[in-house]
Parts: C-alpha cells; structure tokens; sequence
C-alpha cells in the first residue's frame, strides 16, 4: 500500500485504533519528548500520537508533529502495507530464492514477482505536492574564519508562524532532552550522490539546528553520506545536500535500511509500496526527492570551510553524545505541502521507537544473510542492546565451529560491524525471547572456552571505547558442544515432557500446551 503523505498514513493509524490526537498546546522544549517516551515505554510501544497544537517558543506552529508513528509491530507492518513485518519479510524471500520455472503455474507465479518489481524504478515528474509552498534564500558568504556562538533557536522570538516564513526556526522541531545542544530533527531522510558514479543514498543523520540557515551535518564517518563527502572534500567543491520529511514512512524505513552501498534506497521503497517512488527535482541543487515529501530542505556543505561542533544530543544509546566538529550545512530553500506533517522520533533508554524499526530491517532481511549463511534459523536485536549492540542469532549446526564462523561472518557484514556482543544459540531457541536465550547462555557455556575477543570498527556513538570508532567485540558460543570442540564428556538432554503425556493432560483438562 501506497501512502501519498503522511497526513495519509496518519489517517490509516487513526482509522486502525493505533493513534492518540493530543488537542491541547504541547512545546517541541521537551515536552512532546516526556510524552512520547512515556508512549513508546507503555507495553508493545503504545500508541502513535499528533500533536495537533505543537508550540515553537510559545506560539502554535500550524504543523501538527506526529510521534512514534512506527513503534510498534503492528505501525511498522502498516507503514509497509503489510498484514505483518513477517508477511512482508515473506515475500522477499520468495523473491530471492526464485529459480527458473518448471512449469507454467511457475512461470505464472515468477510473472506475478516480476511485476511487483515494475514499481522499482523510481520515475521522475515535473511537480508534486512537497512544492506547494516554496521559499528561497539567497546563499550566504562563505566561512573561512571560526564559527562565532550562533544564538539559541529557544531565544528566538517570532510572534507569528505562517506559511509563507517558514524557516528552521519555526517549524516545530524538537529539543529533546534538557542538556541537548539545541533542536534536532529527528527523523530526517539525506540525499546525496557519489560525484564520481552519480549513484545516488538516502540516508538517517540527525540534523541539528544552529540557526534560521545553518545546521550540523552529523554523518559518521562509516556511512555512505560520508563517504560522499570526503570525495567532494578532496576536491574541494561544494557538495549539494536534500533533507525531506514525511511522504510515504516507508521511505523512512529505506533510509535506515542496511542496504548495500551503491543501492538506491528508493528502489526499495518502490518495492515496498508496490508503486513507483515519484521524484522531483530540487529548486536549488540538481538532487532529487520524492514528490510526496511533507518537508524539503534544500542546501550544500562546503569544503572550504572549518567543521562546527555538533551537539551534545541524547542518543539512542541511552547517553547524551558529546560535542564532536562535523560538516556545517547551509539551507538554500525550504518546500512544503501547505498541509504538511511534521513526523519526529524520539531516542534515548530503550525500548524506543528504534527498536521496532531495527527489528523489521532484520525481518525483512534476514532472508539475505540466509543466502550467505543457509545454518542461520533467526535474528533477533534485543531493545537493550540498542539497535546493534546486541545480537542474538539461532543456528542448525552440523560441524565444530559452526558458530563462530557465524560470528566471524555477521561482524563482515554492513551495520552487523558495530555489533558489540554475538550470542549464537541452537536451532530450538527462540532468539526473541531474551530469557530462554540467557538461560541457554548461563547453562551450555564454559566462559573461557567459549568465547572469542576480536577487534573491529564500533559505533562513533559508543561512548565506551577507548578511541572513537574503534574498540573489541565479544562472540559467545551458547550451542550445544561436540567432540571435534574438544568437548569429551557426554552433553545431557534438555528435561522435557513426553508429548503423549502433554497430549493426555490436554485432552483431560483442555489446556494450551
């Protein structure tokens, strides 16, 4: 299912008993946080909520902000149109396993994947609904000399918020948490291209604010919008960036994807919508954005000039991320729908909102590391590892080291490289479940003999490592042990009912086993 705004997929979550319309005035200062967080910590993520009256300084933005929008099993099924993430996940599957057909119910099977790929292509248009409302500003001298103290977007007084003065310092962006270094955007998807191979990334930095034409570029240096960036830094011309919020959630969900480097992120999102993603060209830069956006915010970094601290923010880490010099961008225009959303999310102690979007982009490819890995059962991303910290993954094994050639192997692939701890468990445990998997680690380890200390790239976010992006990760080996792993005595059976008891006890008292 196609959503043509978010507006549109608002709707759908109020017409599905998933959303809470908050009526009364709420501030983008902190307030709308303490009332998401509470949302999101409520049992199964809670409900999504709008804030129909968000207030900027005090004065009510005529954006209503929509929060948590994917936090829960079921929003994120929706946002992808889908009766479930495993529904959705399914198909991909199929999808990647397709072999030739043998017969013609097949071959007619195969055609009916194959036109689902028609709406891959993103297709390019003249307009859409993200240009209703346009604003230009002309572009301002470049910096050579250090960045002065901006003043704080909380100090700004406007008396009035209207369409046509929409700048940073109106819209409803959110500060946070209270030792945040100014208002974020939250959930803000970046467009960039490779100058040498025009290929194309969305990707998911937090956007911090400075002031009305100016923000931090918080790109880590292990992510492809980065990488992008040292290429243009090396030749010393300005680099064009696009921001878009709202529009179709999945494209949200594309931009954190752990999609290859060099596959546009759009071609998922048309997949998954089952329609073509709809592109317009930006006012100010030859970039390209979806023409459904609810926001555009159009600009460039330049090269030339000195990096900015950007920060503190209270990150998805649980910890407030300290000040660290990242890329100023500059803001050529802004665009909108005149009805426009404002979607925002919150990170901070799990569970979050993240969480849920972390654990679909398992589900959705985990048939993908099932190619590379055939032994692999399921994936699981416990909400107190924080997205990669921790994983839990189930395996059939047939040989001695099996396990560690999965640890080995998931450390080797993408985002899977800021994984701190790999527990692997056999094919019986259910990985989702964090006691069953604790109690299979406490029970069938040795702590010496079955661990493995390595060393590899960690998150810029992990404040815990001695060096920045650099630190040790820890692989536990909690499956069943065999002879060839030098484990000589004879391994005990896990205690376990007989099933013509269990199926006597059911008949005679008609319980669920």
């Amino acid at each position: 299912m196609a959503f043509e705004s978010y507006r549109d997929f608002v709707s759908q979550l109020d017409m599905a008993g998933e959303l809470i319309r908050i009526t009364q005035p709420v501030a983008t200062e902190l307030e709308i946080t303490e009332l998401a967080d509470r949302e999101m910590k409520s049992p199964g993520g809670g409900k999504a909520l709008l804030i129909e009256k968000p207030t900027v300084n005090g004065v009510v933005s005529p954006f209503p902000v929509a929060i948590n929008t994917l936090g829960s099993h079921k929003r994120m099924a929706l946002s992808l149109g889908a009766e479930s993430v495993d529904a959705a996940a399914a198909e991909l599957g199929s999808l990647m396993k397709a072999k030739p057909p043998t017969s013609l119910r097949e071959t007619m099977k195969l055609l009916g994947q194959a036109l689902d790929l028609r709406h891959a292509k993103p297709k390019l248009v003249k307009t859409g609904p993200c240009k209703e409302v346009i604003r230009k500003f002309d572009a301002p001298p470049t910096r050579t000399e250090p960045w002065p103290s901006a003043p704080s977007i909380d100090n700004h007084q406007s008396s009035i918020i209207n369409h046509q003065s929409s700048t940073l310092l109106n819209l409803p962006i959110l500060k946070c948490w209270p030792l945040d270094g100014g208002r974020f955007i939250t959930l803000p998807c970046v467009v960039t291209k490779d100058p040498d191979t025009g290929e194309r990334n969305v990707g998911m930095y937090r956007i911090q604010i400075y002031d009305d034409r100016t923000t931090g570029m918080h790109w880590q240096l292990q992510k492809v919008g980065a990488r992008h960036g040292r290429r243009y830094y090396e030749t010393g011309t300005r680099m064009p960036v696009a921001i878009f919020l709202g529009g179709d959630p999945v494209f949200a969900f594309a931009a954190t994807a752990p999609l290859p480097d060099g596959l546009d992120e759009f071609l998922l999102a048309g997949y998954l919508r089952k329609k073509s993603v709809e592109l317009v060209k930006c006012e100010t830069n030859d970039l390209e954005v979806p023409a459904n956006s609810d926001f555009v915010i159009e600009g460039y970094v330049d090269p030339t000039e000195p990096l900015r601290d950007e920060g503190p923010f209270g990150d998805h880490t649980g910890y407030y991320t300290l000040p660290e010099p990242y890329p100023v961008f500059h803001v050529t225009a802004i665009t909108h729908r005149k009805d426009a959303v404002y979607p925002a999310t919150i990170v901070g102690i799990p569970p979050m909102e993240d969480f849920y979007i972390g654990g679909a982009s398992v589900k959705l490819f985990l048939p993908i590391f099932k190619m590379n890995f055939p032994e692999i059962v399921d994936i699981a991303l416990p909400a107190e590892g924080v997205f990669h910290n921790l994983v839990f993954v189930s395996i059939k094994k047939t040989y001695p080291m099996q396990a560690y050639k999965i640890m080995h192997g998931l450390w080797g692939m993408g985002q899977m490289m800021f994984t701190k701890y790999i527990v692997v468990v056999d094919d019986d445990v259910n990985v989702h479940n964090t006691s069953d998997v604790l109690f299979r680690l406490c029970a069938n380890t040795d702590p010496q003999r079955d661990s493995i200390f390595t060393k590899g790239p960690s998150d810029v976010l992990d404040h815990a490592t001695s060096e920045i992006a650099s630190g040790s990760k820890l692989g536990i080996d909690a499956t069943k042990k065999l002879p060839g792993e030098g484990f000589k005595r004879p391994w005990p059976p896990l205690i376990k009912m007989s099933e013509e008891i269990r199926r006597k006890i059911d008949a005679l008292f008609k319980t669920n086993p």
